[in-house]
């Protein structure tokens, strides 16, 4: 069975970062790994492949992560938001806050998927 990383480009990476980041360059990729690990269930990929990151943003005092679902409807942003919240705490410093906010403008399209989330959907 094909996993999403089968679907990897040539080089191992996506030709562009996957969402805004304002922010200390160290924690970029920290970041970045931590939200990798959230995967929405409903398409076994991780929530940055799927595009439900619009921004991360790092101050003095939070990591501030905007974040939507591919519905209103979604039976599972309770759970998505939760991990998201987890992952991040483990690797913020401790000083900062975690703060996650559901947006819903613009409105998520199947255009925000990755490349490789794209190749693996058959798209």
């Amino acid at each position: 069975m094909k996993t999403l990383e089968d679907f990897a480009s040539d080089n191992g990476m996506e030709p562009k970062p996957p969402y805004p980041y304002e922010g200390p360059e160290e924690l970029y990729q920290p970041i970045l790994a931590a939200l990798t690990k959230v995967v929405d269930p409903e398409v076994a990929m991780s929530i940055v492949d799927v595009g439900l990151i619009y921004g991360v943003t790092v101050d003095a005092e939070k990591v501030h992560v905007l974040i939507t679902m591919t519905s209103a409807a979604c039976p599972v942003t309770d759970v998505i938001v939760d991990e998201v919240e987890q992952e991040l705490d483990k690797i913020a410093p401790p000083e900062l806050l975690v703060h996650v906010e559901l947006v819903w403008d613009p409105p998520w399209t199947m255009d925000r998927m990755s490349d490789r989330a794209r190749r693996f959907m058959g798209w």
